[in-house]
């Protein structure tokens, strides 16, 4: 089947979107941005297509009926955690076998041998609990290898480096030698084999499905000998320049995001996207043609980025600001969206007494302020007015731009899509089809 690629590279994560000939989505991934900007960009088309084969799985199951209501939702949910693993564990062993490369090279003196048993005790404790943290209802904060592993390393690592009378940096040196070089690696080729293998996995764990394992296993096989052809690939975002692509095959941020919000939502008239390095307020016309933008400056404040550093100054994961926000129940002034005095400010303010979810409300007040400054220059806010990037995904960030555009502009249809992140890849992906169905074009962009 012909697929069409869209891929866009930000500043923190990188995602990708496929769509078919009908122009509706069966994939999308995401990974974040290595220093590695190719690596970045070939493993979130790889996750994109790996979404795209479970979405073939879900239609093919449900045709031939062999699963059906719950039961094929519960299967597949089960599969999908099995496949995780199996990569999960393949990467383990990746990473193992590479911190023991590093270990030869680190001048440990005679502490080495020990560090080398110390990092064998490490790898099978965290290697004997990678399944459970695949299993239904196992929480994760992330689902990027080198968070769920660095997490578990460091636990793990430290415990054992007290256990052995060793010393904990050293455990530490190598891991952060090995981790980039394994996090770098494409393991495309892999994918066919922990599906097939998850398959196994995933009938032993609902024995329920086993009288009816030929009926279910010849489609998903059938998915997996399907071609998905790349016909296609746009790329765009903030790393753009850094694609392997000919110019023929990039578009500017600003013209994907405009036309990814049309696709999500046609009567888009503004569209204001807060990624993690900028910020952008885009005015579209009815076809999605971008008319006219505006863009923050070169500082990052307001954008992902700041609230990242604000969640590290709070020592807090990034994803805890937003539900610690809505939790305020008195509004505090934040005179500073500077990233570089932000920490103090932030200071100042626990010293003077305020509570931490009265200045996280604060805070993203202030960044939603900055980005209606933004809007006003572009041309105003019009109806209906769609919000993306990141950002969108934070409740809090969500509350203060309903209360400022009521303020502002009154009663306002807001469209937040749950995949907002994937609008530049899918105006990316959108140019692909375009450019093969209604311009002719064949040239194909390999990542």
């Amino acid at each position: 089947m012909r697929c069409f690629i869209g891929i866009d590279l930000g500043s923190t994560t990188t995602k990708a979107v496929v769509i078919d000939e009908n122009q509706k989505i069966i994939g999308r991934g995401i990974t974040n941005s290595r220093s590695n900007y190719d690596t970045a960009a070939a493993v979130a088309k790889q996750e994109a297509l790996v979404n795209g084969r479970f979405h073939l799985f879900r239609q093919a199951l449900a045709t031939n009926k062999a699963l059906e209501g719950q039961q094929l939702e519960n299967f597949l949910a089960q599969l999908e955690r099995d496949f995780r693993a199996e990569q999960y564990l393949e990467q383990l062993a990746d990473l193992n076998e590479t911190c023991r490369r590093s270990l030869e090279s680190a001048k440990f003196g005679d502490a080495t041998k020990v560090v080398g048993e110390a990092l064998e005790e490490t790898f099978k404790r965290i290697t004997a609990e990678a399944p459970s943290m695949f299993a239904p209802g196992a929480k994760r904060k992330s689902d990027f290898f080198r968070d769920i592993a660095g997490s578990q390393y460091l636990a793990t690592g430290e415990t054992v480096a007290k256990e052995l009378g060793t010393r904990y940096d050293f455990l530490l040196n190598v891991f952060d030698r090995s981790i980039i070089e394994v996090e770098n690696r494409v393991y495309a080729e892999s994918v066919r084999r922990h599906l097939l293998s998850a398959l196994d996995r995933t009938f032993k764990a609902m024995p329920e499905t086993a009288g009816r394992r030929t009926q279910v296993e010849a489609p998903v096989k059938g998915v997996l000998d399907t071609e998905m052809e790349e016909t296609y690939v746009i790329g765009t975002g903030y790393g753009r320049a850094r694609l392997p692509f000919s110019k023929e095959h990039i578009r500017s941020e600003i013209l994907c995001h405009g036309l990814g919000a049309h696709v999500m939502y046609p009567k888009t008239a503004t569209v204001l996207d807060i990624g993690g390095q900028d910020t952008k307020a885009i005015q579209v016309d009815p076809h999605g043609i971008v008319e006219s933008f505006q863009m923050n400056d070169r500082c990052a404040a307001g954008c992902g980025r700041y609230l990242g550093y604000i969640a590290d100054e709070m020592n807090m994961g990034l994803h805890e600001l937003g539900p610690l926000a809505m939790k305020s129940t008195k509004q505090v002034r934040i005179n500073s969206t500077c990233t570089v005095f932000a920490g103090a400010e932030l200071r100042d303010r626990l010293a003077l007494g305020d509570k931490r979810e009265d200045i996280m409300a604060g805070l993203h007040r202030s960044i939603i302020l900055r980005a209606m400054s933004i809007l006003a220059r572009s041309g105003g806010i019009r109806n209906e007015f769609t919000f993306t990037g990141g950002v969108a995904k934070n409740e809090a960030a969500v509350k203060a731009l309903k209360e400022l555009v009521f303020e502002n502009y009154g009663e306002m249809t807001l469209n937040i899509d749950p995949d907002s992140i994937f609008t530049g890849a899918l105006g990316g992906a959108t140019f692909a089809w375009r450019a093969v169905v209604e311009e002719g074009k064949t040239a194909e962009a390999r990542v």
